[in-house]
């Protein structure tokens, strides 16, 4: 899914993990196994092409023409992801809290079986439930504008009015302690009485596979829960789950550090942009 994100973790600088014991030593290392892993792809890299200053492996005569996996199927993937992820967050039990903000945030995780470690943010925001939707979803290619962990969103196929299927690739920053990552996602939305409900997983497509110079992380089943906040009008609650497998060869200690981190991350620039939009009325 979404922001996302984030597959947002891929743009989380190392300042956030100065404090964390005996993580440093390990990142440094781990980071030098990163960047081996790229260089070994960049030596068996295909003709590219770029778009948007990002490189893209040229397609073949068989690949020239749009996407044609059934449409059917990647409605039901997104609509299956989202109700996995909403039964994660209907399940009340063995959440513990990671950070609390001086804004409200709330960052709780849990372990789920086949998902490993899942983390739910929580929080207050001042916009409307469309005003959100309208920012995650309707204009998601242009969330790099306002997200720095995001070099592009390119939506590469609308499958209803519902569905979309997006490639996204992280922004490559100083001090980047996860890496560059790209993603290849389902996105699903759902509209219900005073909310809407954006969710969303990683999803294998023939006709767009892994790209050269890049490691292709994946989000589990993910969801983005948005509601009015009773009589308060312009304020919305906003809950994320935030699954995902970021691969490569970083160990599990640092990635659920960094995880939380980018959720907050995402949640101040969301804010910066909400307050931006306001401004300019």
């Amino acid at each position: 899914m979404l922001p996302a994100v984030v597959k947002l973790c891929c743009g989380i600088s190392y300042r956030h993990l100065r404090s964390l014991a005996g993580l440093q030593r390990t990142a440094v290392a781990v980071i030098g196994k990163e960047l081996t892993h790229l260089q070994r792809w960049g030596r068996v890299q295909p003709h590219m092409s770029t778009h948007g200053g990002i490189k893209y492996n040229a397609p073949g005569p068989e690949d020239a023409k749009p996407l044609k996996e059934d449409q059917d199927f990647c409605v039901k993937q997104g609509q299956e992801a989202m109700s996995k992820a909403l039964c994660m967050l209907e399940d009340t039990k063995g959440w513990k809290i990671e950070f609390t903000e001086s804004e409200g945030e709330v960052i709780c995780s849990k372990v789920v079986a086949g998902a490993g470690k899942v983390f739910r943010l929580e929080a207050v925001l001042e916009a409307s439930v469309e005003e959100l939707y309208d920012l995650l979803f309707v204009r998601v290619e242009e969330m790099h504008q306002w997200n720095p962990s995001i070099q592009q969103i390119k939506v590469l196929k609308h499958v209803g009015p519902e569905t979309i299927i997006t490639h996204e690739v992280s922004a490559e920053t100083a001090g980047n302690c996860i890496g560059q990552r790209d993603f290849l996602s389902v996105r699903h939305s759902r509209k219900q009485k005073s909310s809407v409900y954006l969710g969303g997983a990683a999803i294998q497509l023939a006709s767009f596979p892994p790209q050269a110079g890049f490691v292709r992380a994946e989000d589990g089943p993910t969801c983005i829960i948005i509601q009015a906040l009773g009589d308060e009008t312009g304020k919305s609650r906003f809950t994320w789950l935030l699954n995902m497998d970021v691969k490569g060869w970083l160990p599990k200690s640092i990635v659920n550090q960094a995880l939380p981190r980018a959720q907050l991350d995402f949640t101040r620039h969301l804010r910066r942009r909400l307050t931006a939009r306001a401004t300019l009325g």
